[in-house]
């Protein structure tokens, strides 16, 4: 494609757009990126670690694949829903999904036993 401006929402594959552009002009194609909406998944080819990092911290997307291929998130495993326009829905990764993951456990001290100052708690 000739601009990200082509891409009018967003896209189920197997398709594979290709935008060249010139490693100085990174961040305004990420901006781009953001302004899209859309976030549920994101590739990234590169070789060099800090490039890597850089386009996973300034994008929101669900699930981010580095240098491997960009299906395989696993159900019941991965929270995964996407971003922004790509959603959450009731699937694996919605709105709760989250909570399936958690496990609540309570302590409770009794700090007169262990020797501590109650009147601490009024102050």
């Amino acid at each position: 494609i000739n601009s990200l401006e082509q891409l009018t929402g967003e896209v189920f594959g197997p398709i594979l757009h290709i935008l060249r552009y010139q490693a100085r002009d990174l961040d305004a194609i990420l901006q781009q990126v953001r302004a899209l909406g859309f976030g549920l998944t994101l590739g990234i080819h590169s070789r060099i670690e800090a490039t890597a990092d850089e386009i996973f911290n300034k994008l929101d997307v669900g699930n981010t694949y580095v240098n491997r291929n960009i299906v395989g998130a696993m159900v019941g495993v991965q929270p995964f829903g996407g971003h922004g326009l790509s959603g959450t829905g009731p699937k694996a990764g919605g709105p709760h999904y989250m909570l399936r993951f958690a496990s609540e456990k309570t302590l409770t001290v009794n700090t007169v036993a262990t020797g501590g100052n109650t009147e601490l708690f009024c102050l």
